[in-house]
């Protein structure tokens, strides 16, 4: 197993010519362990590694701490300790679920992002939306699958596909089956040699039985599918790295219920540039697209042109992006303010110092 089997370039070897020459070598994770990790090396060397302190704490946030798929500098003197993390060429993340304003890493240096969904109760234009934001921040290709054709009729996969297909012109659409093996033989069109790709999507979707035929065997459980919900009995628990025998890498992910947006305002108007668009030709710069007169978008609503819920998927989008940014604002804020009474604080036990030391 070569460095070009598991994703190297000759941009990452530029970044590692000053570890190379310091004794260090590259290797790439593959498991997060949370305390340690799992990094293959050239020819297929597996080890466990931790952090060197160094690493952690110059990590501002989370995210910039290593992750699975990350390029990492290995000292060769203690192989078991990340030394470095090279910089990131793509960077799948969304917001972390819950309360907190901190970005998670889904998967780093992928390639191809690939979004498992169904033609089922659970199929979703909306989710759709948001994972083509945080793909297209990511840098990454999309590629949609419509999985579990075999449970639906074909009118209905079809119209799916095409409501998928209307939403991004950047993404390839394809209704599979992994029954039939159709998933296993789309999927392989992109898993060309160094090439990484990763697999989302809600639990259910048939994603765990894609990645076992991709790799082979039952390396993710799968069961029965529920009569009562459509879905499967099986999940995937954590983010894992594998190079496939027939080329190519694959990380696999945990199912994603919630897609929290991790984006910014220039790529949601890039997703959304007919709306914006729309928004130029309104009558007056400031209207409010709701019942203000001469309002573009409201017109298209009414004469078919524009669906009336991507426009409220829009909305919904741009608020929890203001939201967001808010949230952070206020965070850095109270930093801010605590780091200002901690040097304060320090200022004035250095100054009593002084005092005592002239007394003295």
């Amino acid at each position: 197993m070569t460095l070009k089997d598991l994703g190297w370039n000759a941009a990452f070897e530029e970044q590692f010519a000053p570890y190379r020459s310091a004794g260090w070598r590259p290797g790439r994770l593959v498991r997060d362990n949370k305390i340690s990790y799992g990094a293959l090396l050239e020819g297929g060397e597996e080890l466990e590694v931790v952090m060197s302190g160094k690493v952690y704490h110059d990590a501002e946030t989370d995210a910039e701490l290593p992750a699975v798929g990350d390029w990492v500098a290995l000292d060769s003197e203690t192989p078991s300790v990340i030394r470095a993390r090279l910089p990131r060429q793509t960077c799948l993340s969304r917001k972390m679920p819950g309360k907190s304003t901190e970005e998670q890493v889904i998967a780093a240096n992928v390639d191809v992002v690939v979004v498992v969904t169904a033609a089922g109760q659970d199929f979703s234009l909306r989710r759709l939306e948001r994972y083509f934001a945080i793909i297209g921040r990511s840098g990454a290709k999309p590629v949609v699958l419509v999985n579990k054709s075999d449970l639906y009729p074909d009118q209905q996969n079809q119209a799916a596909a095409e409501a998928v297909r209307a939403l991004s012109r950047d993404a390839d659409v394809h209704i599979t089956s992994t029954e039939s093996g159709s998933s296993l033989k789309v999927l392989r069109r992109y898993l060309k040699r160094g090439v990484s790709l990763t697999l989302v999507g809600s639990s259910g979707v048939g994603k765990s039985s894609v990645i076992n035929q991709l790799l082979g065997g039952d390396y993710q459980w799968t069961d029965e599918v529920s009569e009562s919900t459509g879905k499967g009995r099986h999940s995937t628990t954590a983010r894992e790295l594998f190079v496939l025998r027939g080329g190519g890498i694959l990380i696999d992910n945990p199912g994603i219920r919630e897609v929290h947006m991790w984006t910014d305002e220039t790529t949601l108007r890039e997703r959304f540039s007919d709306i914006e668009d729309l928004a130029a030709l309104c009558q007056f710069h400031d209207c409010k697209h709701g019942t203000d007169k001469g309002c573009a978008i409201q017109a298209a609503i009414k004469a078919g042109k524009l669906d009336p819920a991507r426009f409220q998927g829009f909305l919904k989008l741009e608020d929890e992006i203001a939201k967001l940014r808010k949230n952070r604002k206020k965070r850095q804020m109270t930093g801010d303010r605590h780091a200002r009474r901690q040097q304060q604080s320090r200022d004035r036990k250095f100054m009593a110092r002084s005092l005592r030391d002239e007394i003295v």
